[in-house]
């Protein structure tokens, strides 16, 4: 036991590596290794040579395994030592232009509406993405009947059998976060609900999820005069121009009555937009009074109270204002697109300092 215990100590002082040392310790304490063996032979001795045999090959076998471990620290400390002598970083260095992030023109004309609305005295509202099939639908007057409840059109949750809870769906606007607001503060309420919706629908203009910000103005005494005024101030504001005409057209919407389509007077002159001058028209949003029915799900007397709602896509003003043709580029991560169409991250958009510098 001395002569296996001066060589394997030996060897492992004079390893040079962690593979070198592991096959030391195969050929000393492994299942075929010189002390297991040495081991197997005490069933052949006498129970007084067992009694001496054991406890020193016991003994043996732990400080093998004790110098096996301070060796493999050693080499371990001494790897790093080499690496921290090797491998270092100059912190002081400025950083490189080209790992420098950008904001992505959604969030960027997100933060733009935000600040403008803020100006006109509106709050930011928010609500979950996964929605109850009463608070997207029936809470805003959408009948059982509609085409948007279609599964065709609306994502619904995976409910298995036997399952009597309501419904649940990724939202299909930001409509619901309304009613929740309504819930919440009561009235008088302005408030405008940014954030991803979802619908089944993929194509150059159209993707699954996008982006829509909501405007909900609850009061006594607020009329379409009031919309109206709220909106030619926001695509002043957002499209950075003096003047705009708006074009109010019938339309209906289930959730607001009268409701109307609002279209802005612009050209086209050499492929290029331009909001404000010209002969052609752009729908841009829908509108209207809110319905009675609207208000009294929020929780709000609908005989006392009255207000305007707005929708808007905040992927399609950010196509308009910057010039993006195809939608579903905002989704593909590609970093060319984002480096080319990204903005600053740290200049914020305000009303004084400029929206989009």
């Amino acid at each position: 036991m001395d002569d296996l215990k001066a060589k394997y100590l030996g060897q492992i002082a004079d390893a040079g590596d962690e593979d070198a040392l592991e096959a030391i310790r195969l050929a000393a304490v492994g299942k075929k290794g010189e002390v297991a063996l040495k081991m197997r032979e005490l069933g052949k001795m006498t129970p007084e040579e067992r009694q001496v045999a054991g406890p020193a090959l016991n003994a043996l076998k732990d400080e093998i395994n004790s110098a096996l471990s301070a060796k493999k620290s050693a080499l371990a400390d001494a790897a790093l030592d080499e690496r921290l002598r090797t491998e270092w970083l100059d912190v002081t260095l400025p950083a490189r232009d080209r790992r420098q992030g950008s904001i992505h023109p959604v969030s960027q004309a997100s933060e733009e509406l935000t600040a403008i609305f803020a100006e006109l005295g509106f709050s930011v509202a928010e609500g979950p993405r996964i929605e109850t099939d009463w608070h997207n639908f029936d809470a805003l007057n959408i009948p059982s009947h509609h085409p948007a409840r279609a599964e065709m059109d609306t994502f619904y949750m995976h409910r298995t059998e036997g399952d009597n809870r309501p419904p649940h769906v990724l939202r299909t606007h930001t409509s619901p976060v309304q009613i929740r607001s309504m819930e919440l503060q009561g009235a008088p309420i302005r408030v405008i609900c940014p954030g991803g919706v979802y619908r089944a629908d993929y194509d150059q203009t159209h993707t699954p999820m996008f982006h829509q910000v909501e405007g909900l103005a609850i009061d006594k005494d607020i009329s379409m005069a009031n919309l109206k005024w709220v909106l030619e101030e926001f695509v002043k504001a957002f499209f950075e121009v003096d003047g705009v005409e708006l074009r109010f057209r019938a339309s209906h919407f289930p959730f607001t009555e009268p409701s109307a389509e609002v279209d802005i007077r612009c050209s086209w002159e050499g492929g290029q937009l331009k909001i404000g001058e010209g002969d052609d028209w752009l729908e841009i949003l829908g509108s209207g009074m809110v319905h009675p029915k609207v208000i009294a799900a929020g929780g709000i007397d609908p005989e006392v109270y009255q207000g305007f709602a707005f929708g808007i896509g905040i992927d399609r003003l950010a196509m308009l204002k910057y010039g993006i043709p195809d939608l579903r580029a905002f989704f593909d991560s590609d970093l060319r697109w984002l480096r080319h169409y990204g903005f600053a991250a740290l200049d914020m958009p305000n009303l004084h300092g400029g929206l989009s510098r």
